[in-house]
């Protein structure tokens, strides 16, 4: 359906001049004064105004007031033969989202009222899609309560979402494996609340961010006197989370000694605190998470065969977002309303430029990334729409598309992503890494949370850099 035009000028030559232009693209209405001007906004769904400044006696930006006013307000320009950096400064501040002066450049005019058409129709793209995401939201919330937080349509996205209500009531241990960034810790939160399990009784521990000593006293907690430092007895997590659910972030991270200890507590039931060889039952149900293949890594010797059959009861596999496409602008809009209500801002849509760079994006972060990014929009953005200059630059950082522009040489990032010419996953996650410590001028702490992984991962990372090993 093309977009509804509305031409406002008391010139009749100015107004057949303007619909002769444009009414081959767009349904053009035209008006001479504020009257008909009203009777058209009334009945009609404009979505361009382009309005003079001077009606006769009247004033287009009584107009431009009222206009704004509509339960659905089309975008406003104004024109006048008067035009001084005062006029177009109070229009802009009275919502004007252009100015333009007379004489008139038809083609700079159809040109504008182009781009004002356009940036209607994503925002009405946008508004479906948030309408749409807030329906399937809502139809989740009516099924099961827990799963508002994952987002998605993906086929993938919703066998997680039946999976994690069929096995939530049972008390049995779930590994959820993916990528960093991918929502791990969303299904654990959505197990929990579905679990019956008490509201507040879910932990939460990060495996890679301890010491091997300080885990197993965070884990299992300390009698005074057990170490160095120990001046007092601590309750560890799994005392803590009695009755409720242990999540174990970055299992794969846990020393050895750990491992054992976390096997007793997983196959009897009980644990010992550091210092102690009293047992103590605990009612907890334990859901873990990795980014590193632990079926491997216990073929390897890396990790206890036993403990990983343990954790295995039920495994949930993460998709990537690159394999959940059709999920990346739903989320978008999700982070758009977040951040624009987190930071005070009105909610903008994305231009037709940054949506094609969201899906172009190969997101090595995942959705961790993407989150980052519409944040960065809306934080950067001042203007109406949210282009592709307001998002973050290392999404110039494409997937291996064949994209390059022709006759244009390629970026650092494409030089980076591709040195001989041809690509793989150890190429583009290295170039990735380096980008985004590029972006952060070398801090890796915040380069690791521009990733969404953690600074040990990250630094790991990085001596795969130099190791033939790591292109493997």
């Amino acid at each position: 359906m093309n977009a509804i035009i509305l031409i406002v000028d008391d010139e009749k030559p100015t107004r057949d001049g303007l619909r002769l232009a444009l009414d081959e693209r767009f349904e053009v209405y035209v008006a001479s004064d504020l009257r008909e001007a009203r009777q058209v906004l009334k009945s009609e769904p404009v979505d361009v105004l382009l309005t003079d400044l001077r009606l006769g006696p009247d004033s287009g930006m009584d107009l431009l007031d009222e206009a704004l006013t509509l339960a659905k307000p089309p975008v406003c320009i104004m024109m006048t033969a008067y035009g001084s950096v005062d006029t177009a400064v109070e229009a802009m501040r009275r919502g004007a989202w252009h100015f333009v002066t007379k004489p008139l450049n038809l083609e700079e005019v159809e040109l504008l009222v182009s781009r004002a058409a356009r940036g209607r129709e994503i925002e009405s793209e946008n508004r479906r899609l948030t309408t749409e995401n807030y329906a399937l939201q809502k139809k989740a919330e009516i099924r099961n309560a827990g799963l508002d937080r994952i987002i998605g349509k993906s086929p993938a996205i919703i066998k997680i979402g039946e999976m994690v209500t069929q096995i939530a009531p049972t008390r049995a241990t779930v590994l959820i494996e993916g990528e960093s960034g991918t929502g791990k810790e969303l299904v654990a939160h959505a197990l929990h609340d579905l679990s019956g399990r008490p509201a507040d009784k879910m932990v939460i521990v990060n495996c890679a961010a301890l010491s091997p000593q300080l885990l197993e006293s965070e884990l299992f907690g300390h009698e005074k006197g057990a170490f160095t430092n120990a001046h007092q007895r601590r309750i560890g997590r799994f005392e803590q989370a009695d009755g409720g659910t242990l999540f174990l972030d970055e299992v794969g991270e846990i020393d050895a000694a750990t491992q054992v200890k976390l096997l007793r507590a997983l196959s009897e039931r009980t644990i010992e605190r550091v210092g102690s060889n009293e047992p103590i039952k605990v009612d907890v149900r334990v859901v873990a998470a990795t980014n590193r293949n632990l079926r491997e890594m216990a073929a390897m010797g890396r990790f206890r065969e036993d403990l990983f059959f343990r954790l295995n009861v039920v495994t949930v596999q993460m998709p990537p977002l690159r394999d959940r496409a059709e999920d990346i602008i739903l989320l978008a809009n999700s982070f758009l309303r977040e951040f624009a209500k987190e930071n005070g801002r009105s909610l903008k849509p994305l231009s037709d430029g940054a949506l094609n760079l969201l899906r172009l994006y190969s997101w090595p972060g995942n959705v961790r990334e993407l989150r980052t990014a519409i944040e960065h929009g809306v934080v950067m953005s001042n203007e109406e729409t949210i282009e592709e200059r307001h998002l973050p630059s290392f999404l110039g950082l494409r997937a291996p598309t064949g994209t390059t522009e022709p006759g244009n040489p390629p970026s650092d990032a494409e030089k980076d992503l591709a040195p001989g010419g041809e690509f793989n996953l150890h190429d583009i996650e290295m170039a990735t890494i380096r980008s985004a410590l590029r972006y952060t001028d070398g801090n890796r702490t915040k380069a690791a949370d521009l990733l969404g992984i953690s600074r040990r991962t990250l630094q790991r990372k990085l001596k795969e850099i130099s190791s033939p090993k790591g292109a493997n």
